[in-house]
């Protein structure tokens, strides 16, 4: 350490030098060496830059470097995370993951192998053919299940979520889907045929109607007016009082 030691020091040096930089921090601060060259220059700083780890003592406050492969860190035997290339695992960065374990490249790290897990099938469904229950005698069932936990990168893949198997039922007619059907339609022909029929019962109400008053506007006119009486007084001859 160069001897010319001051104390008006910049930065948050407590003391320094002009060869070495700071040789003292100010309270609460970290003391680090920073190679410039084939120099180190002592800097004070509020935390410990990446790649350090900080330990505080009584009398300063230090920075030490964490481990070559690891960014940043806790203690010096203690990573909290790997450089490039590396996967970290109990705060230790190793290049390959233990057995057991596998490499989560988005996290760098070595987690656990997740196999997938599937649910319990459901019941079988009921023996179908092309859509139908009934008109057939040889038919297909289906059961499914869910996937309730997906696999990691390394773990067993998920098995199939559905099954279906041949199945036998007593053949019987499809009745009731075209009897239901049947009695519709006849329902609509009939409601259509009692509108029909009050319609036309209005209709032939209306044109009697009009066909009365026709009839009896028509009687009316060929009936002859009536003359009235002569008055008994203007047809009486005058008295002739000449005599």
């Amino acid at each position: 350490v160069h001897p010319n030691v001051s104390q008006g020091c910049q930065g948050g040096c407590a003391t320094c030098s002009d060869y070495n930089g700071c040789l003292s921090c100010k309270p609460r601060l970290f003391f680090v060496l920073e190679r410039i060259g084939m120099k180190q220059i002592g800097v004070c700083l509020s935390s410990c830059p990446s790649g350090y780890y900080g330990t505080r003592y009584p009398d300063i406050n230090k920075c030490a470097k964490c481990k070559a492969d690891c960014d940043t860190c806790f203690t010096r035997n203690f990573c909290t995370k790997c450089k490039s290339g590396f996967y970290l695992y109990s705060g230790k960065c190793l290049e390959k993951c233990p057995d057991g374990l596998e490499a989560n490249n988005h996290t760098m790290e070595c987690t656990s192998i997740v196999h997938c897990e599937a649910s319990e099938w459901s019941p079988w469904s009921p023996c179908t053919k092309k859509g139908k229950t009934c008109g057939f005698k040889r038919g297909n069932e289906v059961r499914v299940r869910e996937i309730v936990q997906h696999p990691s990168a390394r773990g067993n893949p998920c098995p199939a979520t559905s099954e279906s198997r041949k199945c036998i039922v007593q053949r019987k007619r499809c009745q009731k889907e075209g009897k239901g059907k049947k009695n519709r339609e006849e329902k609509r022909k009939k409601s259509n045929k009692d509108e029909s029929k009050e319609t036309r019962q209005e209709s032939k109400g209306r044109a009697a109607r009009r066909q009365n008053r026709e009839q009896r506007e028509s009687n009316n006119k060929m009936q002859p007016k009536k003359r009235k009486a002569p008055n008994k007084e203007q047809n009486l001859a005058p008295i002739d009082t000449a005599h």
